[in-house]
């Protein structure tokens, strides 16, 4: 067994943390059990060509959401946009569940899901096959000694990077300093993304249609103002 298979790191199996909370209700458990293995990717078989055929709906762009929590974002976000596909991925079973439901009361169509490690989507996606990235309020892993398991690092970026379309965005919000500074010093480094701020107003104004999150209030709620950085690939 090689050294990278017996320490997980963000080039091999990525996911740090809890999968499950409390007990699910009857209703979620249901749902887990019915409607995730109709809309979860199946990663055994190769990717199509292009991504609108994982949808029974048109779907004129692909938007992708890593940890997307209870899914507040997300379903606004398909609701706001018909014709985008989206694919969430959230390995927390309590925060799948609850999105599931949404998609079951809404009806939403546009909707796919996965419910492990993001890094293996990005590595199943076909070049250059997604118009949009999201990563908002991602687990900031605060103490220095973890900040390795940040989910934005080189590697994931290079991953970003090459399943992104020419002119893609990747979108990235937080309200942790360093975080933030994380990201930007990485995009930096990378060289393959551009941020597009000119002036502060930029990144601390939330973006266009922005639903706010449950993490943004508990951070208002804290006295913790939240940064909105936009990059697109080079």
């Amino acid at each position: 067994m090689s050294d990278d298979q017996q320490h997980p790191t963000r080039a091999t199996e990525a996911f740090y943390g809890r999968r499950k909370g409390k007990a699910l209700r009857e209703r979620q458990a249901e749902g887990m059990a019915t409607l995730l293995p109709v809309l979860k990717l199946d990663l055994a078989t190769p990717a199509p060509e292009s991504l609108a055929s994982l949808f029974p709906v048109p779907a004129e762009r692909i938007r992708l959401e890593i940890g997307f929590g209870g899914g507040e974002h997300l379903a606004h976000r398909a609701k706001e946009n018909p014709s985008t596909g989206f694919i969430g991925v959230e390995p927390f079973v309590n925060s799948m569940a609850k999105l599931l439901g949404e998609i079951e009361a809404s009806g939403l169509k546009n909707i796919r899901v996965y419910d492990d490690d993001a890094t293996q989507v990005l590595d199943w996606l076909p070049d250059a096959s997604i118009d949009h990235i999201d990563l908002l309020y991602a687990d900031p892993w605060p103490k220095r000694k973890h900040w390795k398991r940040r989910f934005v690092s080189q590697v994931n970026l290079a991953r970003f990077h090459r399943v992104l379309k020419p002119g893609g965005v990747f979108c990235f919000a937080s309200d942790i300093d360093t975080y933030i500074n994380h990201t930007l010093m990485h995009c930096r480094d990378h060289g393959g993304f551009a941020w597009q701020a000119e002036q502060s107003s930029d990144w601390l104004t939330p973006y266009a249609g922005w639903p706010g999150t449950r993490y943004e209030n508990k951070a208002r709620r804290e006295g913790r103002s939240s940064a909105y950085l936009t990059f697109l690939k080079a």
